[in-house]
């Protein structure tokens, strides 16, 4: 028990990147393992890594939220020791692992930087939750319950920032532009239909970032707005939610004149190689092209508005705070040892107490 928290640590856990251009192609050959994916064809993605020196901005910006939340659950008067892992590239969860295991850690929460179901928002993070368990075991180290956050996407926390955000970037414009709002995420694969027709990981992704776009249009007294995606990869005959991003921007221009862009990375916590490439580059240089004024939006994630919901969701999972979401329902997605359960272990208050849109 740590000051009336039910948990020993949180653990945030996130994609990872490179930090040196010599870690570029062996992070590519983790995140690609299995794939069968040549050398040749990682050079070239990796040459968005390239162009920024070999580094990615994600771990910096992990470890500045992670500042803000420590900030924050002090504040609070929580002494809960937050820890740092990645999927991808180091500091790799295994070793973090390890280290609360030797730490006495025995029940964690995991807040993974993702607001949002469906496979690589959700599922995947599950899997890494499973492969670390056994890796423990493996090592011969005391067994860790880890409590996974619950998906966030509609929390009344993320939905403002993202508004605040929108706002600020809205000023940067001059009076007499009309800057088309548009919310970008990153595209998925189509998942195959269902035989019982339930919804499908894409299905489920898709129906977030579209609620949670309608959310912040709502917040901000609008309901002009377009939904796009961006950052797809692999073959070409697999479909991927479409349209990309800036071939939507360079429709609008053509068709119909369009001249200013207010782009919203909703789908992103933090301004990682997706955001920092596809849209403060790819997206940009074709604006400039056209002759579209352009301005993104900031991600959430570094402020201490952000911190404040993470904080808010370990009350919540510790049954110290009623669940709050926008809109019908919450995104559950919680899972306890990489599972997904109907609630939290510690009893979190149910849905009935939330607040609406």
């Amino acid at each position: 028990m740590t000051h009336g928290l039910p948990y020993d640590a949180l653990l945030v856990l996130s994609f990872g990147g490179p930090e040196a251009p010599e870690e570029v192609i062996p992070f590519l050959q983790n995140v690609t393992r299995g794939r069968g994916i040549p050398v040749s064809r990682l050079e070239v993605v990796g040459e968005h890594y390239y162009h920024f020196g070999g580094k990615s901005p994600l771990n910096d910006l992990n470890l500045e939220m992670i500042d803000n939340i420590k900030a924050e659950l002090g504040r609070r008067d929580y002494s809960l020791p937050v820890y740092f892992g990645n999927r991808n590239w180091h500091p790799l969860f295994e070793d973090t692992a390890e280290q609360m295991a030797r730490d006495g850690v025995r029940r964690a929460l995991v807040f993974a930087t993702s607001a949002w179901g469906g496979y690589s928002g959700a599922t995947q993070y599950d899997e890494d939750i499973s492969r670390i368990r056994e890796h423990l075991s493996g090592q011969g180290l005391l067994e860790i319950e880890w409590v996974k956050l619950r998906q966030f996407f509609n929390h009344p926390g993320f939905i403002r920032e993202v508004a605040a955000g929108l706002r600020d970037a809205r000023a940067k414009f001059g009076a007499a532009e009309a800057p088309r709002l548009i919310f970008t995420a990153h595209s998925v694969p189509l998942s195959k239909p269902d035989p019982e027709g339930r919804p499908t990981a894409s299905d489920i992704y898709l129906a977030q970032v579209r609620e949670a776009a309608r959310l912040v249009a709502l917040e901000l007294g609008t309901d002009d707005y377009d939904v796009v995606w961006q950052s797809r990869s692999g073959p070409p005959h697999q479909p991927w939610l479409e349209p990309d991003v800036v071939d939507h921007v360079t429709r609008l221009h053509e068709e119909e004149g369009l001249d200013a862009v207010l782009c919203c990375p909703i789908g992103f916590i933090s301004d990682h190689m997706e955001v920092v490439w596809d849209l403060d580059t790819e997206l940009r240089q074709a604006c400039e092209e056209m002759g579209v004024h352009l301005v993104r939006a900031r991600t959430a994630g570094t402020t201490r508005n952000f911190a404040s919901t993470v904080v808010n969701l370990v009350e919540e999972a510790s049954g110290l705070r009623e669940v709050e979401f926008l809109g019908e329902r919450p995104g559950w997605g919680v899972s306890v040892n990489g599972q997904l359960a109907a609630q939290y272990p510690a009893g979190a208050p149910a849905a009935s107490g939330s607040a609406g849109d």
